[in-house]
């Protein structure tokens, strides 16, 4: 048999990025899904459009016919709209677009408020809204932009796990902020949930980031029980099944917490976390140590859990979505003593790929959902690796801006999917 020539592989760029075009039509085709919040059937909106869209036709153009394949796989893929800025105006005229578009081919599309005062400590994604007021008449904007339409919302990635409090002793010394923050964040759940066919997840950062009982607090400080439940692993690439496991414990220990044995009420600082062992805590021990990193020592959390909380009744643990769009191969650890400060090990890591692909079947419990939360290829900040320059040392480049389009980190992501990037259908 001959092997493939440039034009075989030009033509099946040009027909998958055909597909791509008309994959309003496509999806036009199937059932509405329910129009209330995410069911296995719940199908996400693909915006043939996009940037990947737009990056396949570029690296065709420049004759780099693999990655334009890949570039054309990507795209077929659902992804989340991030809502980041602009006047109440602009921000309700661009979610109705997007959840005009999405009903018109019986589709659900995936949203990101993210515009909360004080946004991210000041580091690479600083920004958001002059104030609460401000805030919360943007909010009202994204509901309003809504309507009744279907959609999944997203509420604030890192603005719990990264509360004012959490930023420095000068920044919130008296509290207020956070306090301000909690208000903020329980108001745009309850606003967005308010629209009657929208399922809304406050964002719970991480696995690797608050322990089981300090981020379940934050959650039910600010509303959670308001909405669907709650998002992890955004922008992050810790592995799924270990997100599942955390926020599975996220969950009992909300329950345990609000609605378990009344000694238990107000107390999620009982519950156990991923930093946990009943025995010995982290002593070293054979059999005893712990490791927030490695799910073969959990079992003296998961035995707590067993033992305290049991199986709650069903529909009384809060849901969860993550975000697998950069976690196929699992979290970057850079070599041993590469660096001398903080490697800054979620900020674009390199040799990483796009994980599980987004569907509302998960075949997990209380999962809602996997999505590509954080849109593949666009940066993470300017990561330095704390070493006192520009570059990036892992890159030997200066990474561009927070949230713009980097095409070598969409091509490295999809090269190194796992599974394999396959073209939606």
């Amino acid at each position: 048999m001959k092997a493939r020539g440039p034009w075989h592989r030009t033509a099946a760029v040009i027909a998958a990025l055909t597909a791509c075009a008309t994959l309003a039509a496509t999806q036009a085709q199937a059932a509405p899904a329910p129009r209330d919040a995410i069911t296995p059937a719940t199908k996400f909106y693909v915006d043939p459009h996009g940037k990947a869209a737009q990056q396949a036709l570029a690296d065709l153009r420049n004759g780099d016919l693999d990655d334009a394949a890949n570039m054309a796989r990507l795209a077929s893929w659902p992804q989340a709209e991030w809502f980041t800025d602009g006047t109440p105006d602009q921000t309700r005229a661009k979610a109705n677009r997007l959840v005009r578009r999405a009903r018109a081919v019986h589709r659900t599309p995936v949203l990101v408020a993210y515009d909360i005062p004080g946004r991210d400590c000041t580091q690479y994604s600083s920004g958001g809204a002059e104030s609460s007021a401000a805030y919360r008449k943007w909010i009202d904007a994204v509901a309003a932009g809504i309507g009744d339409s279907r959609a999944a919302v997203v509420v604030e990635p890192d603005g719990l796990a990264l509360l004012p409090k959490d930023c420095g002793p000068a920044t919130d010394p008296t509290g207020t902020l956070t306090a301000a923050r909690l208000a903020d964040l329980a108001y745009a759940v309850r606003t967005l949930k308010a629209r009657p066919h929208t399922a809304v997840y406050l964002d719970a950062g991480n696995v690797q980031w608050r322990s089981v009982g300090d981020i379940a607090q934050r959650l039910l400080d600010a509303g959670v029980r308001a909405g669907d439940g709650f998002a992890l692993n955004v922008s992050n690439n810790h592995p799924t099944e270990h997100n599942a496991r955390y926020g599975t414990w996220i969950a009992k220990c909300m329950w345990f917490a609000t609605d378990g044995p009344e000694q238990a009420r107000g107390h999620t600082d009982w519950c156990a976390s991923q930093y946990y062992s009943s025995a010995a805590p982290n002593d070293g021990s054979p059999g005893d140590s712990v490791s927030s990193a490695d799910p073969s020592t959990w079992r003296w959390t998961d035995a707590w859990y067993d033992q305290n909380t049991g199986t709650p009744p069903a529909g009384d643990l809060r849901h969860f979505v993550i975000d697998t769009s950069r976690n196929g191969r699992g979290a970057w650890t850079p070599e041993p003593g590469k660096y001398s400060g903080d490697p800054e090990a979620w900020c674009n890591a390199p040799g990483r790929g796009l994980g599980p692909r987004p569907t509302a079947d998960t075949g997990v419990p209380l999962v809602d959902a996997y999505l590509w939360i954080k849109v593949p290829g666009e940066s993470d900040g300017s990561c330095t690796r704390n070493t006192g320059g520009t570059i990036d040392p892992e890159y030997g480049v200066v990474d561009p801006p927070a949230g713009t389009w980097w095409p070598e980190q969409a091509h490295a992501l999809a090269r190194n999917a796992v599974p394999r990037l396959l073209f939606n259908r």
